[in-house]
């Protein structure tokens, strides 16, 4: 399937006006597994609308741990900052699921934004959806356990991808939810004992998601109804 800005449901929200003016300014390039799009701190250069990769923001303690914020697809973007006036990332960016992406240098942003279109709107909304699920991973982190965050994380990350299979070296993952690599293979192992899963060299096929839903934690519910509609209809 070629590649199409279309295939971001915040683009594709757009009005066609404003798409036939957006569309030509985007470049489309290939994001790799583990590969960072921005430091924490670093100034944002790019805004990235992700179609069928999976990018993971998180937070950098002094130590070099981290802690996951939040996860963005095909639903929204990455590198938010710019649209909020923060030149600088208050997170790292990695890419979580390999895909692609369009990207839209920081002067076009701002040269869109000044039209007051649609899409600095639907920027706004995206803004709100991303903070609610930062704070509901925050949440999730403290009072839940390894098994139900991992849960979790499937499910938020099938949402964003068009089949049932994920590609992720353990390592990766691991630092993606900020937990030791011991215990995400023990909570790995539960699930593919009880048949919800598959898993075997960096591969995750989910072959049961409505148990896989009743696995998880009520955060997982509470992200999907703070979804914005005409999103969720955007890509029907």
């Amino acid at each position: 399937m070629a590649s199409h800005p279309l295939q971001n449901r915040l683009l594709r929200a757009l009005p066609p006006r404003e798409r036939e003016r957006l569309f030509p300014q985007l470049s489309l390039v290939s994001l790799l597994p583990g590969a960072t799009l921005h430091e924490q701190a670093e100034v944002l250069s790019h805004l990235y609308f992700p179609i069928d990769s999976i990018v993971s923001l998180l937070r950098v303690m002094k130590d070099g741990a981290t802690a996951q914020l939040a996860l963005a697809g095909n639903e929204g973007v990455v590198g938010i900052g710019l649209f909020l006036g923060q030149p600088a990332a208050t997170s790292r960016a990695v890419v979580q699921s390999a895909g692609h992406a369009y990207r839209l240098e920081r002067s076009r942003l701002r040269e869109e934004l000044s039209l007051e279109g649609g899409l600095r709107a639907l920027l706004q909304e995206y803004t709100g959806r991303l903070l609610a699920q930062i704070s509901q991973t925050a949440a999730c982190t403290r009072h839940h356990s390894v098994h139900q965050q991992f849960c979790r994380w499937l499910l938020m990350s099938l949402d964003r991808l068009p089949g049932s299979e994920l590609v992720m070296t353990q390592e990766l993952l691991a630092t993606t939810l900020g937990v030791r690599r011991e215990r995400l293979t023990e909570a790995a192992s539960k699930l593919q004992a009880a048949g919800l899963i598959r898993y075997s060299r960096g591969r995750i096929t989910v072959l049961d998601r409505p148990r896989l839903e009743q696995a998880s934690c009520e955060c997982y519910g509470s992200n999907q109804s703070s979804s914005a509609p005409h999103l969720c209809a955007a890509a029907i």
